[in-house]
């Protein structure tokens, strides 16, 4: 008897991938395609349903879980709209995807995705009560509470990218100032540091680019690392902003652990170490001691193990 596989597919506005993966989360084979937005969605749902066949050949995986980002209906398997489509308004994606490659698929939030891939896979595993935020180009999150996955009424709960941690702060892409996403994003790091070439342009962090226009989070983090007092300055704040809503949700949510993933993740102890004492600043003394913060062990296999847990979370395991 063969064991059941499952299919994972992060869809993203640049790349799509599709994962071929056990049920104990090792992927064996893995397909990442340009999106193509521009050539329309059916021309993007046709190959990512030719990927899906293509990983699955001869293999027993009748699931697919697809990771989508934007406003979505998980019930039903409908991209309600996403910025990085422009074309994609109410898109019945999973019926499209069942009828092209006779899979059952099913849809979620890719930051939504990437909780449960920690809750199946990752860090998160044997544990019930989980707060995932993933720091990339964007602020995404998730949350998972006495084991289940928390949408809130409409489903697109839990923004974690979306609490205000500067008031008056930058402008963030929603429409509001100081969001986290706004001070803590790979995208505000990179701001930052375009702004601040006038004033310190003998920084370490722009002879590591080699130029403004190149700098950005990894020259950062490594040029605080080595001491450069503009790169501090500005780990410093994103520091503070992480910990202010770190902070928060430990006071909402009672998490037993806080997994941080996406490429900032990477940054490592100059991150870590002083986000964790940090948070203890922000926190009532009764929530010291009850959660853990930890990196995402998943960071490059994040997105098909996000997706690919879907299936898992659906089908009960």
């Amino acid at each position: 008897m063969l064991e059941l596989k499952l299919i994972g597919v992060d869809l993203g506005g640049t790349t799509f991938s599709v994962g071929l993966v056990t049920e104990d989360g090792k992927i064996l084979k893995k397909i990442t395609r340009d999106t193509l937005v521009d050539n329309g969605k059916d021309d993007v749902i046709r190959r990512i349903a030719e990927a899906i066949l293509e990983v699955s050949d001869g293999e027993d995986a009748p699931y697919v879980g697809i990771g989508s980002p934007g406003s979505i209906d998980r019930e039903n398997g409908v991209v309600r709209f996403s910025p990085n489509f422009p074309d994609w308004h109410n898109v019945p994606l999973t019926q499209e995807i069942s009828k092209l490659t006779k899979k059952k698929a099913f849809l979620e939030n890719d930051a939504n995705a990437f909780v449960l891939g920690e809750k199946w896979f990752g860090a998160g595993k044997g544990h019930d009560h989980i707060v995932a935020l993933t720091l990339g180009t964007g602020i995404g999150g998730g949350v998972i509470t006495h084991g289940q996955l928390l949408t809130g009424k409409d489903g697109i709960g839990a923004e974690l990218g979306h609490v205000v941690v500067e008031p008056n702060g930058p402008m963030c892409n929603c429409g509001t100032r100081g969001c986290l996403e706004a001070v803590a994003s790979a995208t505000a790091i990179r701001r930052f540091l375009r702004e601040g070439y006038k004033k310190y342009r003998d920084s370490l962090v722009y002879k590591l680019a080699g130029s403004p226009e190149k700098a950005d989070a990894k020259h950062l983090f490594d040029a605080a690392r080595q001491g450069d007092r503009f790169a501090l300055m500005i780990r410093d704040r994103v520091v503070d902003a992480l910990a202010r809503a770190v902070a928060g949700y430990i006071h909402i949510f009672n998490p037993e652990i806080v997994i941080i993933g996406g490429g900032i993740s990477r940054a490592g102890s100059v991150l870590f170490d002083p986000l964790k004492e940090k948070v203890i600043d922000y926190i009532m003394p009764s929530f010291v001691g009850t959660y853990e913060i930890v990196a995402s062990p998943l960071v490059e296999d994040a997105g098909i193990l996000g997706a690919a847990s879907i299936i898992k979370e659906r089908t009960g395991g």
